[in-house]
């Protein structure tokens, strides 16, 4: 495999933490208009991509290969939980 291509497949790996890292923190903005927002938007992206990415590689390690359905539910399950929690203001 050549160094595109391996380029290529990590790209398309984290591709779902990516997406979920930067579309997470301004629906939730648009949806909770009136409630504070206790981080940055950069951090709450970060924070997001990484448990994100976390959740794929303990997917990839659960199940040998990536691309499960199940991985994907509980990335975004994982995402939604650290954004509730970011919500809360760290209470």
């Amino acid at each position: 495999m050549g160094w595109l291509a391996l380029f290529n497949h990590a790209l398309n790996f984290v591709a779902p933490a990516i997406w979920l890292a930067l579309l997470m923190p301004p629906l939730t903005r648009f949806f909770y208009k009136k409630r504070p927002v206790a981080l940055s938007w950069y951090a709450q992206a970060a924070i997001h991509f990484v448990v994100c990415l976390l959740g794929l590689l303990a997917g990839l390690v659960v199940f040998g290969n990536d691309g499960k359905m199940l991985t994907y539910l509980a990335v975004l399950l994982l995402s939604a939980s650290s954004q509730w929690i970011m919500l809360r203001g760290w209470r």
